[in-house]
């Protein structure tokens, strides 16, 4: 639901076509929905913002804590591979339309989703939509335990002709059509990488640059701000690109270069803009390397990222981080 406003979706309109009163779901008491209702959710919302791979790009915005009490144990695992066996076992707290198993041979480790059949009969769409949002999940929390842009081996699942090209975009690799085998493999070189703890630290020093820059705003509807705001939520995966940045808001790359444009920016500028902008926080902090930030900015050369600092601020990253010594 959250996903659904910030895709500008209807909600009175969204849950009355699903049957659930949304004045009683935002209210303090429960609401027990249905498994019709939870379907015809999922249904609705892909109707409704004409987009079929609604949990596909849900999962591709999620935040790294997004996962609550999951993130947490997580947090205190000491290895990739430790953490993805925290993860999987509780994948029942998250939904119950699968379970999920990890398997390991000499290569590589494989996330496995088993449907539940009962519940898949009740709930097709829905157990569609969260398939694909638990695999990009997956993909995406790799991603922010290592920070490094992890690239599967190999993906299976049943998908449409016209869908492939997305779903090789957002889960880094073509997917291999399999009418009942829902799975996603990456190299075992991961499993024993040390999870970076300082990239928890990270997520939350974003969260307060996020809180700081948005404080007092009032809500917007102008692509800028909607731009901008997404580009700081999920920074710690890297500056995204146009093609990215387009796909989240299901509107064409140039859709997007032309909204922006009518407001007299580029979206260069916005990404320009909003590494300025996570380049002194994170120098202000003090907690990390310029070497480090260069990296999380997506900057492949330290060098590159030196002469964009100094034609930011006229002075060099490391001269402006001795400043508040």
């Amino acid at each position: 639901m959250a996903y659904a406003a910030q895709r500008d979706l209807p909600l009175e309109k969204l849950c009355s076509l699903s049957g659930i009163d949304l004045e009683a779901l935002t209210s303090a008491g429960s609401l027990e929905i249905s498994r019709k209702q939870f379907n015809d959710l999922w249904l609705n919302a892909c109707h409704l913002s004409h987009d079929p791979l609604f949990g596909l790009h849900l999962g591709e915005s999620l935040q790294l804590a997004a996962l609550g009490i999951v993130g947490e144990i997580i947090k205190s695992s000491t290895t990739v591979g430790q953490g993805v066996e925290h993860a999987v076992a509780l994948t029942p707290l998250i939904t119950d339309l699968f379970r999920m198993t990890v398997e390991r041979d000499a290569h590589t480790f494989t996330l496995r989703l088993y449907p539940d059949e009962q519940h898949r009969a009740a709930s097709p769409f829905a157990f569609g939509q969260m398939v694909s949002f638990f695999l990009v999940f997956a993909v995406h929390e790799l991603d922010g335990l290592l920070l490094a842009r992890i690239r599967p081996e190999r993906v299976t699942m049943p998908f449409a002709d016209d869908a492939a090209s997305e779903l090789e975009r957002v889960l880094r690799r073509a997917p291999t059509r399999s009418d009942d085998e829902y799975a996603i493999t990456f190299d075992l070189k991961y499993w024993d990488m040390p999870i970076l703890t300082a990239n928890y630290a990270l997520q939350e020093s974003l969260l307060e640059k996020v809180n700081t820059t948005t404080s007092g705003k009032g809500k917007s509807d102008s692509w800028q701000d909607k731009v901008q705001q997404y580009l700081l939520t999920n920074a710690y995966l890297g500056i995204v690109s146009l093609e990215e940045m387009a796909a989240n808001f299901n509107v064409s790359p140039r859709s997007l270069q032309r909204k922006l444009k009518d407001e007299q920016v580029t979206y260069q500028e916005l990404a320009d803009d909003v590494r300025k902008s996570l380049a002194l926080h994170y120098l202000e902090t003090g907690g990390y390397y310029v070497k480090e930030i260069s990296y999380m900015l997506g900057y492949n050369e330290l060098s590159a990222f030196s002469r964009a600092f100094k034609r930011w601020t006229g002075t060099t990253p490391a001269g402006y981080q001795r400043s508040f010594e």
